[in-house]
């Protein structure tokens, strides 16, 4: 059986079909520099600027569409562990408690599985996943519609299938936990793993495939407008590029600052611990699902993947730091808290600490995205996941190639617009504490 049939297949999923379009080149421009000399100067179609999950998602996208004259910049190595696209594992899932997310969480699924058939690779891993919300730590605390009837009504309104479990639901179907009369889940059957640092390569991959650049090592000084172009300043090169989508994370208003913007972005050093369980049986991907605790912190677990260990995290509450002055230490406090979770509610989860590592969140002050182009440089776009979007890379290239060639987005992104209160304001209030 092809291999893009078999990947269709052997999940029930539709088949896809793709379209060729018309490849054109990278042009070659001289400039005269003030020695006289004419020195050659690269002129592309498109740059990307960073190349973690939404960048190289959007690097893949550009070069299917237009082939080659597409440029991707990474400032470090591929696959590097400095910002927020490392690692082995994300959780993806249909579970959304607000309506701009989950209106955009079927398409990425479809997305991730367009990614998948074309490279013939697996990056999406079911799992099952489970919403459990500890009712009693959280009494009394603002939760806004991070709980369970906040999930319900968007499965409800966009019709995915789910169940309800209460404490003794849970503990049947899955011993390996631990919850008091308090508790309550929800369990939806398509959640699972989405392999951050796989996804990355194969989108790499397939984006020189389609005739894509990319060059490794090489930091963006500056983004200049030039025209209805841009200048993309390096150490040792000026690039010019007719559209730039700027996917910097951390970075993001070191790269902008020559283009007038300023983002309100606050970045958080977070961490996650790999347990080295003996009860490995035990929690394999087939038996046991991933899950988000909501209670005084929340929590997200993962079964035994990509290390021979299962891994723990916490959803914001990290330290605040930059991108330059960030530690790589891991922060005792949430290894004893992780501990502690793990003692009380899923106790064969834990063994050994295999280890811990910090990464990245940039986050916006409403911690929602931002996926917009510059309102005076339109040929510049801004691409931010606010520390939760990998599991929607896959769309979010295509929505980042849309914005970049002047398309209509192809589903609403109206929420993340970088025009918004939250950006513009400077009295608009944090949703997160630090």
């Amino acid at each position: 059986m092809p291999c893009r049939a078999m990947a269709a297949s052997t999940r029930n999923r539709r088949s896809i079909m793709y379209t060729t379009y018309k490849i054109r080149g990278t042009t070659l421009r001289w400039t005269r520099t003030e020695s006289g000399a004419d020195t050659p100067d690269m002129t592309y179609r498109a740059i990307v600027v960073g190349l973690g999950g939404l960048g190289s998602a959007a690097l893949h996208r550009l070069a299917a569409e237009l082939g080659p004259g597409v440029l991707g910049i990474e400032q470090f190595e591929l696959g590097h562990h400095r910002g927020a696209s490392q690692d082995h594992s994300r959780i993806i899932r249909l579970a959304q408690h607000q309506e701009a997310y989950a209106a955009l969480a079927a398409p990425a699924y479809k997305a991730w599985y367009e990614v998948e058939a074309e490279a013939c690779q697996q990056i999406v891993t079911p799992t099952g996943g489970l919403v459990i919300e500890d009712r009693d730590e959280r009494r009394g605390t603002a939760t806004g519609t991070r709980n369970i009837e906040g999930y319900t009504a968007m499965f409800d309104r966009h019709g995915v299938a789910y169940e309800r479990l209460d404490a003794d639901e849970l503990v049947a179907r899955w011993p390996q936990f631990r919850a008091h009369e308090g508790v309550a889940a929800l369990y939806q059957p398509d959640s699972g793993i989405v392999d951050a640092a796989r996804a990355n390569a194969v989108h790499i991959a397939l984006a020189r495939a389609h005739g894509a650049e990319v060059r490794t090592s090489t930091p963006v000084r500056a983004l200049r407008p030039d025209g209805e172009g841009v200048a993309v300043v390096t150490d040792t090169d000026t690039f010019r590029a007719d559209r730039v989508v700027v996917a910097s994370d951390a970075w993001t208003n070191q790269v902008l600052a020559e283009t007038g913007t300023t983002l309100p972005l606050t970045v958080l050093r977070e961490q996650v611990t790999y347990y080295a369980t003996p009860h490995l049986a035990e929690f394999a991907p087939s038996r046991f699902p991933v899950f988000m605790w909501h209670g005084r912190h929340n929590f997200y677990g993962f079964p035994v993947y990509g290390e021979v260990a299962t891994k723990l995290g916490q959803h914001m509450g990290g330290d605040e730091t930059t991108a330059d002055t960030r530690t790589f230490e891991p922060d005792p406090v949430r290894r004893e808290r992780y501990a502690d979770f793990v003692a009380r509610h899923v106790p064969r989860f834990g063994g050994p600490e295999l280890y811990s590592k910090t990464c990245l969140y940039t986050v916006p002050p409403d911690q929602h995205f931002i996926l917009d182009t510059l309102p005076e440089h339109p040929q510049i776009t801004v691409a931010n996941g606010a520390g939760h979007a990998f599991k929607f890379a896959a769309l979010i290239g295509r929505l980042l190639a849309d914005l970049a060639l002047g398309h209509e987005p192809s589903h609403p992104i109206d929420a993340f617009s970088i025009t918004r209160p939250a950006l513009t304001d400077p009295s608009f209030p944090r949703s997160f504490h630090v």
